[in-house]
């Protein structure tokens, strides 16, 4: 089994290796112009302050994540609320008073909105962070595919960044593991963006010089 794990991480990482290593020869074989751009542009805090753009990004952020907490408070309160009228329910079956039964339920309530908050959080952490991703990767002048690999990136390897760490460290190990693999994910779509380009470009080269072989004996046919 430790071989078998041991193998599966060694291969993961060769791919990664190979992946960095084909998306580099891709963004040289397509040119800067046409490869992904937010490789090296960022949006960064100022920009929040151009008076444009990067202000409307900053408020509609923060506006989307008081949405989010809002929904999330809606549905911890509802959690709460199911777990204890059934837990009220399970302690007047077992001959409970309703005042003892009252308390059971209290605490029934409580651990099941504590469960539902840090589930509610885990979601939106990964939420945002994907879409800021995709945003930031069209502020810099990406395209909408770029921006769309690089999110799908972020948010596959902050859910797998975070996971993995929570098994090994708990919370604090939910938080970095899902910040490195939100930052590993989004790297990883963005070179698969450019290896798709590199694919592409090559693909469009070979049909043009097909179509250009073919073009003199074309002509000779109708001649």
């Amino acid at each position: 089994m430790i071989f078998q794990k041991n193998s599966i991480q060694l291969l993961f990482l060769l791919g990664i290796i190979l992946l960095c290593i084909a998306a580099e020869k891709s963004r040289l074989l397509v040119g800067e112009e046409a490869s992904s751009k937010s490789w090296t542009g960022r949006f960064t805090f100022f920009n929040c302050f151009d008076v444009g753009t990067g202000t409307i990004a900053c408020v509609a952020k923060e506006l989307v994540k008081i949405y989010l907490h809002y929904v999330s408070a809606v549905h911890v309160r509802k959690v709460r609320e199911a777990a204890a009228a059934e837990a009220v329910k399970a302690g007047l079956s077992q001959g409970l008073s309703y005042g003892e039964a009252s308390e059971k339920a209290c605490e029934e309530g409580n651990a099941a909105a504590r469960r539902a908050f840090l589930q509610a959080k885990h979601i939106m952490r990964h939420l945002i962070s994907s879409g800021w991703d995709v945003f930031e990767t069209l502020y810099v002048g990406g395209t909408i595919g770029e921006g769309l690999m690089r999110g799908s990136g972020t948010l596959l390897g902050s859910y797998a960044g975070g996971y993995m760490g929570e098994q090994r460290l708990g919370w604090i190990g939910f938080l970095v593991g899902s910040h490195m693999g939100s930052w590993a994910g989004g790297r990883i779509g963005l070179m698969a963006y450019d290896v798709g380009n590199g694919v592409q470009f090559l693909l469009h080269l070979v049909g043009k010089e097909h179509s250009s072989d073919g073009s003199p004996s074309l002509r000779n046919s109708f001649l």
